[in-house]
């Protein structure tokens, strides 16, 4: 088993899939420990650490004779440089600017900064599409697009392109609440259920009040904390309420 370690010339098909396991575990570790981040949200730093930490220990993974020790005490400094960086950044404005790119207007009061787009090196095309994404293809409508740190494009509309809320109409509806999980495939979620102050009998009221004779038959069943609007979805297509 030390070769698996120390690395061998002739490392068995084993050793690899042994290698392979201790790696995956070693890298859910760090991503664990250093915390996790949308994928919508990757900055610059994040995909430097990637990259570096693919490259390192994706090493002992295609050769056999390249020892483990090296290369994950390796991935640890530079995941250990990486959180330091993070947590720098976030508590001091001024590693924050150097770390983490900032914003950059790329349409102000509805004029496109073309010294800015170039900057970004952002094609009309790629602006273009961004917008439609936001929803915003009409350019006379866009007051402020923002080429944000993580690579996305946000927009800020006109005033009175603005769509109506309830405020605007003087309405004040209740708040929905966030949606937890009671049923999943058939499985009453017992801690969710018991944080709503809800009782078994009552969910299993409200699932015949549905259409359903047994919880088994539900794949879906959600409750919003405040509102208590239910959503409920069948295990088969007929059976969505």
């Amino acid at each position: 088993m030390l070769e698996v370690w120390h690395g061998a010339e002739d490392l068995p098909i084993y050793g690899f899939i042994i290698r392979a396991t201790i790696i995956y575990i070693y890298i859910f570790m760090v991503v664990k420990i250093l915390g996790q981040r949308s994928m919508v949200s990757f900055h610059p730093i994040d995909f430097i650490f990637a990259v570096i930490i693919g490259d390192v220990v994706g090493e002992p993974l295609s050769s056999g004779d390249i020892a483990l020790g090296g290369p994950l005490a390796a991935a640890s400094f530079i995941a250990g440089l990486h959180l330091t960086l993070s947590y720098l950044a976030l508590k001091n404005a001024r590693v924050r600017r150097i770390v983490e790119a900032e914003p950059i207007i790329i349409i102000n009061k509805g004029h496109i900064l073309v010294d800015e787009l170039r900057k970004a090196k952002i094609t009309v095309e790629s602006l273009m599409m961004d917008l439609r994404l936001n929803q915003a293809s009409d350019l006379t409508e866009i007051d402020y697009a923002i080429l944000e740190p993580n690579g996305q494009i946000s927009v800020i509309k006109k005033s009175k392109y603005d769509s109506l809320t309830p405020s605007d109409l003087m309405k004040d509806p209740p708040e929905k609440g966030y949606p937890s999980v009671l049923i999943l495939e058939g499985k009453v979620n017992n801690s969710n259920l018991n944080k709503l102050g809800h009782t078994n009998e009552w969910l299993q009221e409200q699932v015949e009040r549905h259409g359903f004779e047994s919880i088994k038959e539900i794949f879906l069943l959600t409750v919003d904390e405040r509102s208590e609007r239910i959503f409920v979805s069948g295990e088969t297509k007929k059976k969505i309420v």
